[in-house]
């Protein structure tokens, strides 16, 4: 979903699409999606766009779930 978003925003300018990409994220991904987001950031990001991969800055980190 997020190379999706990445597609979207290719068009702009690179500092726009990554701008774009994350805040995309941080508006509409629930706190369960963006933690899968950086368990496969942190494993490498193997798949993921590289705006997507420079988006990851800038995306909110959720806080951890409750044990």
């Amino acid at each position: 979903m997020a190379n999706q978003i990445a597609a979207f925003f290719e068009t702009m300018g690179h500092a726009e699409a990554v701008d774009g990409v994350a805040d995309h994220i941080n508006k509409f991904w629930e706190p369960r999606m963006r933690r899968h987001f950086f368990e496969i950031v942190e494993r490498g990001g193997d798949g993921l766009n590289p705006l997507v991969l420079q988006a990851a800055a800038k995306v909110k980190r959720p806080k951890e779930a409750a044990a």
